[in-house]
């Protein structure tokens, strides 16, 4: 596999091409709703996405967004929009404006501050949803939710015609519901879980595992910022997602021996649905 390429993974009719090592890079997208979580260096499958949901700062995640808007300068696309925390928006508008002096030219771009339960338009039926995480700088997480329509419960029972005439009136007889699909946490303690309720209840939970075995501790992990997957164990009961996917697994782990880990280690009940994001 071609780093530069990035790899496929779905489920359902959700579809995600990126990759995430513990260090080195992290951008998944989602290609149909041209939308990615964090950036890496920029890819090539990066390019042409039109909005960018940043978690944090470091480079892994974030060195990207200078590359990603002069390319879509040089090919006259219109400027992209990076969701990222307040703390990062006068950082990276300096480091901005000191390329534009080395290069000689003005670049277009839009940098949104996100606060925790901001929500961002996607379409009609999606949008994403900000959570706080807790990482060694401001940082954030991200959900995918999707919204559909249902008759409103209380009219539950009314023939079509009766149900008509509430419309004619001008009565709303349908009722919105709020899907949490797709989660993605970037660099974080394992105490996101706990910040919003809609965080387990997600179809699909991509959250950071960099350590798997005890060549590293739980004290460890928290020294820095991150996750154990000790910490995930007694947890898997209670997350209701139908998938979770580890990301930002340590190159300590080939692939390999990162599937033999998880393996030997995630109860026989959880194994269907633990996965390791196959973009390394």
């Amino acid at each position: 596999m071609s780093v530069t390429a990035g790899a496929d993974w779905s489920y359902q009719k959700h579809k995600f091409h990126g990759l995430s090592l513990s260090g080195i890079r992290t951008a998944i997208a989602m290609p149909e709703l041209s939308l990615s979580f964090d950036v890496a260096q920029g890819y090539p499958f990066l390019l042409n996405l039109k909005k960018f949901f940043i978690s944090h700062g470091h480079l892994d995640h974030a060195a990207g967004i200078p590359y990603i808007i002069s390319q879509k300068a040089m090919t006259s696309q219109n400027a992209a929009q990076f969701y990222m925390p307040a703390s990062l928006v006068e950082p990276m508008t300096n480091i901005m404006r000191e390329w534009e002096k080395i290069e000689q030219h003005q670049y277009k771009f839009d940098f949104i501050p996100v606060k925790a339960d901001d929500e961002i338009e996607i379409n009609q039926q999606n949008y994403v949803k900000v959570f706080p995480t807790t990482h060694r700088i401001e940082s954030y997480g991200y959900t995918l939710f999707e919204t559909s329509k249902k008759l409103r419960a209380d009219l539950q029972g009314l023939s079509q015609e009766e149900i008509v005439n509430l419309r004619r009136k001008g009565e709303e007889v349908n009722e919105i519901h709020h899907h949490p699909m797709v989660t993605f946490t970037g660099d974080t303690q394992i105490e996101f879980l706990d910040t919003r309720p809609w965080i387990k209840k997600s179809k699909i939970l991509m959250m950071e595992a960099t350590y798997l075995d005890n060549k590293r501790t739980i004290a460890n992990a928290r020294e820095w910022g991150h996750t154990h997957i000790d910490e995930i164990i007694p947890r898997l009961d209670e997350i209701e997602a139908e998938q979770i996917v580890l990301i930002h697994i340590s190159s300590r782990y080939p692939d390999h021996e990162a599937l033999k880990i998880l393996k030997h280690r995630i109860p026989t009940n959880h194994q269907d649905r633990v996965v390791i994001f196959p973009g390394r």
